[in-house]
């Protein structure tokens, strides 16, 4: 059974590993939209008065989870917004059901290359600061992540993509 991609009054979630444009497309489809754009991450980093590698060294990745999927949580209550989600989010408790709940999940994904071009210098992610092989790192994590990401409304592949022609291929699915 299909699920309804009506989005009157519901969030647009956009999701997908990092480095796949949820920031760079949500802002764009927010605007399109006239709705507000979050970032989930930037909330977390202005609540807590830190970076995510910061969160990632205090708290350790499962504290961190946990200040994501409170801030998910408050989020999902906002109606029409568009949320762009760390890459991680839908993957972690709950919560990829409780955006599907709440509204329409959208999926990015780009290859392992093209994430290396857009996110450059890693150090900034916690995730990928410490590994040896980035690319194999970033295939471990996709693989990984996967059955999550898999669970969405839909995907658009933004590989070598424009991020209008992304926004014209999500809207398009949308029906708008």
């Amino acid at each position: 059974m299909t699920r309804s991609r009506n989005i009157d009054g519901r969030p647009l979630f956009v999701a997908g590993f990092m480095g796949t444009g949820k920031s760079t497309v949500g802002s764009l489809l927010a605007t399109r939209l006239s709705r507000t754009f979050v970032d989930l991450d930037e909330r977390i980093v202005e609540e807590a008065q830190a970076t995510i590698a910061e969160l990632f060294v205090a708290e350790g990745e499962a504290g961190f989870r946990k200040r994501e999927a409170e801030m998910l949580a408050r989020v999902c209550k906002e109606g029409g917004v568009v949320v762009a989600v760390g890459g991680g989010a839908p993957c972690f408790g709950d919560n990829l059901d409780k955006m599907l709940a709440a509204g329409v999940v959208v999926g990015l994904n780009a290859t392992a290359e093209e994430i290396l071009t857009r996110i450059g210098d890693a150090s900034t992610r916690p995730l990928l600061a410490r590994a040896i092989d980035r690319p194999a790192e970033i295939a471990r994590l996709t693989a990984e992540r996967g059955p999550y990401y898999a669970r969405v409304d839909f995907t658009v592949d933004t590989t070598g993509v424009a991020p209008s022609q992304v926004l014209g291929q999500i809207l398009k699915e949308l029906g708008l």
